[in-house]
């Protein structure tokens, strides 16, 4: 009998909206960086995204996925949310707010669907690497079919 893949959250709902996706694995025990992870595969840091999630002053949170190798731009990402100032959230509440741990969040299926924005460079590729649900999985997508599902928009939110 074939072994049945397990599938993450993130994967159940990109089933459910039928949208196509690729997955992939790679070797990994703990948490280690997205750009470790893209010279790990291959990759390219244009390409590989990473999800990032904060909170406004106002106590909102938001979801910012951004090239691995990029840093956020706290002023000009709360600008784009509409937030005097944002930061991030602290590492010991991700799984608490996401359901996800450090090294495997990913903007599909978290608890709540947070406002999330992409960093418009992700328009330009057919597809995007982005976290599959947990440390060693990764789900390859079209940057646009993700903004579809997560009711996300695109902006410039990185540092240049």
């Amino acid at each position: 009998m074939a072994k049945k893949e397990n599938k993450t959250n993130a994967m159940r709902i990109l089933d459910k909206n039928k949208i196509l996706y690729k997955t992939r694995t790679y070797e990994c025990d703990e948490f280690i960086d997205g750009i470790h992870v893209a010279d790990l595969n291959g990759d390219s840091y244009e390409q590989s995204f990473k999800t990032l999630v904060t909170v406004g002053k106002t106590g909102e949170h938001y979801v910012f996925v951004i090239p691995v190798d990029k840093e956020i731009d706290f002023k000009k990402a709360a600008r784009f949310v509409g937030e005097k100032s944002i930061e991030m959230i602290h590492v010991k509440d991700i799984n608490t707010l996401t359901g996800y741990i450090r090294g495997g969040c990913t903007p599909l299926g978290m608890k709540k669907l947070f406002p999330t924005i992409i960093q418009e460079s992700a328009t330009q590729f057919d597809e995007i690497i982005i976290s599959g649900g947990k440390i060693g999985m990764q789900i390859i997508l079209n940057p646009q079919d993700l903004a579809k599902v997560v009711n996300a928009r695109f902006g410039d939110v990185i540092v240049h």
